[in-house]
């Protein structure tokens, strides 16, 4: 049995990783044409080029991280010594030059594709932890919970806090400076995140070991292995389709609001003099509701298994977002109430995905009699940073397409288009998710069968 500090300690990482991820997501598109002065189809295209780049260096990380080997374990020391360049590249991403607008692309560049480098440096290594910490598949789903929990949790906290952070750090006398605004409010996050990571390396423990007679194979045999693993394809369509909707979601929402409900001021904190707009609360009540999806994971999942789980989860977001297309700024209400829905769904899915990436390490491992946990798992962030790019690259270029203009009263197409990023759209990668899921092998059957075969497997090596 795994304690329960150690369960909460592995939620922190995710905790650290999401109050960057979900600021990432809900707002540096915002911050880069609403602040940052950037035109929306080139940060997309910036987007593109830079995730693409980035989602196949996870692989690579994977692979490393497999073959390290410290006091500390495989991928534990990655949590210590990569907390601190983390920190700094998220907050470096949000930092404004004095320089021009070529520049300024230029910089923009080489600042997110080296937050998204750092990032696949830490986060690789966490969910290749998942891996190592329990055999039992349960306990991993428990675990899982437990992270995208935290996860949540963090998230929560990053969109209630940035915007009054932003506010309040804007202020230079009787200016406002929003560029400094930023980059102080997203430096307080990153001093959370840095102190979350040393603590899950600190709480945290690997305990499963590779077999003594494990077959040492190379980088090539590696990948030839991950090349025939059907279940890991699937998986990670599943995946690329959960993202796209989720990040689609994300980062119209911000628009969605401004120029859409057009109601920005809702809740005033006297003591701090400033405001929580209506897209701090839609966002931090998704959060809420992710939560309360994550806590249902378990229960449901061992209930009536993953894939089914899975696919009656995305089926439910899929209705629910078709529907939303038709709220008008009348019903703020029912806005929230169909946001809460749709990100419980959401909540749900992810607890699920992780859990069933260590059931594909394990099934890797029995076929090919290898355990290439740390590139098994690379997948799930090699999927996370695809699925992001394409809904990321896609919210930039449809702004374009719909004729969005920053800082303007927008057009009746641009507000048709914003509605379609929230609704229509996302529903895409819902549908294509469940397609994909349909397929997946891994059945509460099969993974209980693996299991107890690897487990006489390693009984059976420690005896010889």
């Amino acid at each position: 049995m795994i304690r329960l500090s150690e369960k909460i300690g592995y939620g922190f990482g995710d905790m650290a990783s999401s109050m960057f991820w979900k600021i990432f997501s809900m707002y540096l598109l915002f911050f880069y044409t609403d602040v940052y002065g950037l035109n929306p189809a080139a940060v997309g295209t910036m987007f593109l080029i830079t995730r693409i780049w980035d989602s196949f260096l996870d692989p690579v990380i994977g692979v490393i991280a497999d073959r390290t080997e410290t006091r500390w374990g495989k991928f534990r020391p990655y949590l210590l010594f990569m907390a601190l360049p983390f920190g700094l590249a998220g907050v470096f991403t949000f930092f404004t030059p004095d320089v021009g607008p070529q520049w300024k692309l230029v910089y923009a560049y080489i600042t997110y594709t080296m937050m998204m480098m750092v990032y696949s440096a830490i986060n690789v290594p966490y969910a290749s932890l998942l891996g190592v910490m329990t055999p039992d598949p349960k306990e991993r789903t428990t675990l899982s919970s437990y992270r995208m929990f935290f996860a949540y949790v963090g998230s929560f906290i990053a969109v209630l806090l940035i915007q009054p952070l932003v506010e309040f750090f804007s202020k230079t006398g009787n200016t406002v400076n929003p560029q400094q605004g930023w980059f102080y409010g997203v430096s307080v996050i990153a001093v959370m995140c840095v102190t979350l990571f040393v603590g899950c390396f600190g709480l945290t423990r690997e305990r499963i070991k590779p077999m003594k007679k494990q077959e040492k194979g190379s980088l090539k045999k590696d990948l030839i292995d991950l090349w025939h693993n059907h279940p890991w394809w699937i998986l990670l369509g599943a995946s690329i389709g959960t993202l796209v909707f989720n990040s689609l979601r994300d980062g119209a929402a911000i628009y969605y609001f401004k120029y859409y409900i057009l109601e920005e001021n809702s809740l005033q904190i006297a003591p701090l003099r400033v405001t929580v707009t209506w897209t701090s609360l839609y966002l931090a009540l998704g959060q809420i509701a992710n939560m309360v999806g994550v806590i249902l994971a378990a229960p449901v999942s061992n209930c009536i298994g993953k894939k089914f789980t899975f696919m009656t989860a995305m089926s439910l977001a899929t209705l629910l977002s078709i529907f939303f297309y038709w709220l008008t700024p009348e019903q703020v209400v029912l806005i929230f109430v169909f946001q809460a829905m749709i990100s419980a769904c959401a909540g749900i899915i992810f607890p699920l995905l992780w859990s069933m990436y260590a059931d594909i390490a394990d099934y890797s491992e029995l076929k090919c009699g290898r355990r290439a946990t740390g590139l098994i798992f690379s997948s799930s962030s090699m999927s996370q940073k695809l699925g992001w790019t394409l809904g990321g690259a896609v919210t930039g270029w449809l702004l374009a397409y719909f004729g969005f203009k920053a800082n303007m009263i927008q057009s009746d197409t641009a507000i048709t288009g914003i509605k379609m990023m929230l609704s229509f759209l996302p529903a895409i990668g819902t549908v294509l998710s469940i397609v994909f899921i349909l397929f997946y092998p891994l059945g509460e059957e099969k993974v209980k069968k693996i299991t107890e075969e690897l487990k006489q497997r390693r009984i059976n090596s420690k005896e010889a």
